[in-house]
């Protein structure tokens, strides 16, 4: 099996679609012979801010001198970026003998009835992989919820973070906030210390703190009295939080929580505070509001819901307002699109909906109706590519471009777009 095999067979696994429960990923993994259990593990969970959190702890961990994986989902351009090592993806090689050894088991257990899901076999390859690389720690990323997501097979994590809670998969996590923190605060266990996000709704933060209670322990929140911000622009934040002072490397108010949350982590973990300001300042992801052109100014966004819309929000109402902004928006039907527009497409001048490669996505056509509620200047074009050298010949009489509303999207054309403007 090459790389391109084992992702291909990865991907066929999506029919099988999401399945919470752990029965299925404790089987896999007992074949396997339990590799996590070797391992020592820093667990995140939350609706929005898991990936640039974990991205961040992992690399203050790496920073300290730990071989450090991290898992995190979903991938924006290569499926490898899933698995990391000290910040280098997975090899192709490693990524073919991985799977090549979970693929039988899991169709030993399909056989007898077990299917496991695209999530499950790429976690059990994750700890796999994580336990022959010789990691100290993992940082590991939570699919869907916690409770029953295939990385709460774990038994005693160092540290249970959980990011910032918003309204999303309300049809499998429930329709409160209340509900879903209760699902995301299943990673808390007694071993470690739990962390939150500073600024949760107050129903969140309530659940937060009792759970964290109830497994004995004071549940962790960044001070935000000891912060300070320096200076903010379109490409980062200098910040100084206690007697630290760091860049974080992405935009907005609600990066700068996510990497004071890593902060506090690592500082109650034992971590010398030395190693936190190269371990956040270095930290990349993409497609996390990332401006891959200056001129013309192209702003790349994944997020999906309506937290990340929101923070989309402040940021354009901060650095853009009253400018002249186009924007490409493709989104996924299973989210709640209209209040993801609600909240950014009044921003627009001018939408251009398109749908992202992917079976779950929405008709360009149909986005673009509810789109037309918020903006009066939309157009459909349901090629993606097409989609952005529609607006790419526009751009001169706009001063900024947004792709925004799907990973999916911005996995579409975000090379496509540097290559364009390089």
């Amino acid at each position: 099996m090459n790389c391109s095999q084992a992702v291909e067979y990865i991907h066929s696994l999506q029919v099988f679609g999401m399945n919470p429960g752990l029965e299925r990923i404790e089987g896999l993994c007992s074949m396997l012979g339990d590799p996590q259990d070797s391992l020592e593990f820093v667990h995140v969970a939350g609706t929005n801010g898991k990936g640039s959190t974990s991205t961040m702890l992992a690399g203050i961990l790496t920073a300290a001198g730990y071989r450090t994986g991290l898992y995190t989902s979903p991938y924006v351009i290569d499926f490898r970026e899933r698995i990391q090592v000290d910040g280098k993806m997975i090899s192709e090689k490693d990524l073919a003998d991985v799977i090549s050894r979970v693929k039988p088991m899991a169709e030993e257990m399909n056989r007898q009835g077990l299917q496991p899901t695209e999530f499950e076999v790429i976690t059990a390859a994750a700890f796999l992989y994580f336990k022959n690389c010789g990691c100290d720690r993992v940082v590991l990323e939570v699919g869907l919820g916690g409770r029953f997501d295939a990385t709460n097979i774990i038994k005693n994590p160092l540290a249970s973070v959980i990011t910032s809670i918003s309204l999303d998969h309300t049809a499998v996590l429930g329709d409160t906030v209340e509900k879903i923190a209760f699902e995301k605060c299943g990673i808390i266990k007694d071993s470690g210390i739990a962390v939150s996000y500073p600024e949760q709704p107050e129903g969140a933060m309530e659940v937060i703190k009792k759970t964290a209670e109830d497994h004995g322990k004071k549940l962790i929140v960044p001070d935000l009295t000891k912060l300070e911000i320096i200076s903010e622009g379109i490409r980062g934040t200098d910040v100084r939080y206690r007697d630290l002072q760091f860049t974080v490397p992405f935009i907005g108010r609600h990066m700068v929580m996510n990497a004071v949350t890593a902060a506090e982590t690592a500082l109650n973990m034992g971590i010398d505070k030395s190693f936190i300001p190269a371990g956040i300042s270095g930290s990349v992801m993409p497609a996390r509001m990332e401006l891959v052109s200056e001129y013309p100014a192209v702003l790349i966004d994944g997020g999906h819901n309506e937290g990340c819309a929101e923070a989309l929000k402040n940021t354009l109402q901060k650095f853009y307002k009253g400018k002249k902004i186009l924007a490409v928006i493709g989104m996924m039907k299973d989210k709640d699109t209209d209040k993801y527009l609600s909240q950014t497409a009044p921003l627009f001048s001018r939408i251009i909906t398109t749908r992202p490669d992917n079976p779950r996505s929405e008709q360009a056509e149909e986005l673009k109706n509810t789109a037309l509620k918020y903006c009066g200047n939309c157009t459909a074009e349901d090629d993606p590519r097409k989609a952005v050298d529609m607006a790419c010949s526009e751009t001169s009489d706009y001063d900024l471009l947004v792709i925004c509303g799907s990973f999916y999207l911005a996995g579409d054309v975000r090379k496509y777009i540097i290559e364009k403007f390089r």
